[in-house]
């Protein structure tokens, strides 16, 4: 095949998909990339070209724009005509799918797309009354008895871009093989044109919401209540969710930051809104120092995850979703919440040891809320992306709001009785040794180096990892006994040390996660923590450096 012959495919390819497409922004920008191509500045619509926006467990993320690998309306219509074919195949056939949509751009547009091709294929599309957090849709499926949900965000993405996640009727994600067979009945979808198209389908009333932050407010039991706290849902749509739970469960109204209390697309005061990202949390701290707040808790931008700043003695600290984990399974334990507690392979194994001492089983899982959503008799999951899931009975899936109250609730008894949560860590390491977790990420602009790089750590395992010994490497491509099959490789080291290397799920990226485990001596000596901290920072460090040499040559 010539290289004209290539361009006049894409072209024409171009051209078709211009003429289906129903969005006169999309279609323009299309129309203006072939009169590039045609002057032979072709790169931006090859790549828009070069592959269609793959569905999987996670749905649909990509960059809006024109094109099968971009994020717009034509994707987005035959996404859900390929999910009602699925829900139609599998015995659901005229049955109730919510939709709920986030502030991003387009956001609104997809979800209505949605609906209308949910109509126009003979089922009942409810869809929620305005912009709200993605737990209040996994909420809403099961409130509703739906068969389905589909939620219109790209979470804590950049703001060019926007996402596609889909639940099934048990308020779970989906999972292998759904992802597998939705995917074949998108690719199966004809041409638009012949897709039926209903009407917009029904407003959920706003009575939706308010069960939903009663249920919300009701997992607060009777307690102090005085805290001062310092609230930023980053630009995105928790801002008043969260202000009406924490009233209703009694606490004071929280300093919000100003400049990030409305939802706004563009993020402006944010390079990423992510509350994990640095610099995402300054304008919190600096309200927190000037109100001389006790706490600082945020939400991404759809609601879905929780991130906790503690006052310390430089100021003010991030807690790691892992320390946020303990301190929420510590608070149910202590309640007597009985069932199983879960978190991701990549999280801290200080949960599993939490469990065992308050006789409660525990289980480990893949990445992903879709993985722990679904544990039998969950009780509290979370994975260290500050995802919790807090109330399993009602929202399967993880949910900032809930953990945000919970911990505002720990950190308030912690208050009455003269300390804080950095004091509840402490008591932790003190019973279960201090667990310490880090991260190293390499991102790659080619992803056959991903691949690369994990056939090189399967072929020549570590086997000594920051002067500690590799006990046991295990490729978890294989399975386990208790895990099925992931790209991804465990290391464990010496003295309770361990690693994970996996390619990231959303991003061009292998990402290492890191445990070491350090015991501190007996009693109230808070001199033997700080002494643990240390001696376990200098272990990740040296960890760090060894394993970025062994997977990155570096």
């Amino acid at each position: 095949m010539t290289a004209e012959t290539t361009q006049t495919d894409l072209l024409e390819a171009a051209r078709a998909w211009a003429a289906e497409d129903p969005d006169e922004q999309t279609r323009a920008e299309l129309e203006a990339l072939v009169a590039a191509a045609g002057r032979g500045e072709e790169t931006d619509l090859a790549d828009r070209f070069s592959g269609t926006l793959e569905f999987g467990t996670a749905g649909l993320r990509g960059a809006l724009g024109a094109g099968p690998n971009r994020m717009n309306r034509v994707v987005v219509t035959r996404a859900a005509a390929g999910l009602a074919a699925y829900l139609r195949d599998t015995g659901h056939a005229g049955g109730s799918v919510v939709i709920g949509f986030d502030a991003r751009h387009n956001s609104d547009v997809f979800a209505r797309d949605t609906a209308e091709i949910m109509t126009g294929a003979g089922f009942r599309a409810l869809v929620m009354p305005r912009t709200l957090p993605t737990p209040l849709l996994a909420f809403a499926i099961r409130e509703l008895g739906c068969v389905a949900g589909v939620m219109v965000t790209a979470s804590h993405n950049p703001p060019q871009d926007n996402g596609y996640k889909v639940y099934l009727g048990d308020g779970s994600q989906i999972v292998p093989p759904a992802d597998v067979e939705i995917a074949r009945r998108i690719a199966a979808v004809g041409p638009l044109a012949d897709l039926p198209r209903g009407d917009a389908g029904r407003l959920v009333g706003e009575d939706i919401v308010d069960r939903y932050l009663d249920t919300v407010a009701g997992l607060a039991e009777d307690g102090p209540r005085d805290l001062a706290i310092v609230y930023t849902p980053l630009h995105g749509v928790g801002g008043t969710t969260v202000a009406q739970v924490l009233e209703t469960a009694g606490f004071d109204a929280p300093h919000v930051v100003e400049q990030q209390e409305h939802p706004d697309p563009d993020f402006p005061t944010v390079s990423f809104p992510n509350p994990e990202e640095p610099g995402a949390m300054d304008l919190a701290m600096e309200l927190a120092s000037q109100t001389r707040a006790d706490l600082v808790v945020a939400n991404d931008p759809d609601a879905d995850r929780c991130a906790v700043a503690v006052p310390d003695a430089h100021g003010w600290r991030m807690l790691r979703g892992d320390e946020v984990g303990a301190l929420l399974a510590h608070h149910l334990l202590a309640r007597g919440r009985q069932g199983t507690y879960a978190n991701s392979i990549v999280s801290s194994s200080l949960l599993g040891k939490m469990a065992a001492a308050a006789g409660q089983p525990h289980e480990e899982t893949l990445t992903g809320f879709k993985w722990i959503g679904r544990v039998e008799g969950l009780a509290f999951g979370y994975e260290e992306a500050l995802g919790y899931c807090c109330d399993p009975e009602h929202v399967r899936d993880k949910d900032g709001v809930s953990a945000l109250l919970l911990v505002c609730e720990l950190a308030a008894q912690a208050k009455a009785e003269g300390r804080g949560l950095t004091d509840v860590l402490d008591d932790i390491a003190h019973r279960h040794g201090l667990h310490a977790t880090d991260q190293l990420s390499v991102r790659f602009e080619d992803l056959a180096d991903i691949a690369a790089t994990m056939d090189r750590l399967r072929a020549t395992p570590p086997t000594t990892l920051g002067g500690l010994a590799v006990e046991k490497a295990e490729d978890l491509s294989e399975g386990t006994e208790t895990l099925p099959p992931t790209d991804g490789l465990r290391y464990s080291l010496a003295e309770g040390a361990r690693v994970i290397v996996r390619p990231s799920g959303t991003e061009p990226k292998v990402k290492c996660y890191l445990e070491v485990v350090v015991p501190v001596g007996d009693g109230a000596d808070e001199g033997g923590v700080d002494a643990a901290r240390i001696q376990a920072a200098g272990r990740l460090d040296a960890i760090k450096a060894d394993l970025r040499g062994a997977a990155f040559g570096a």
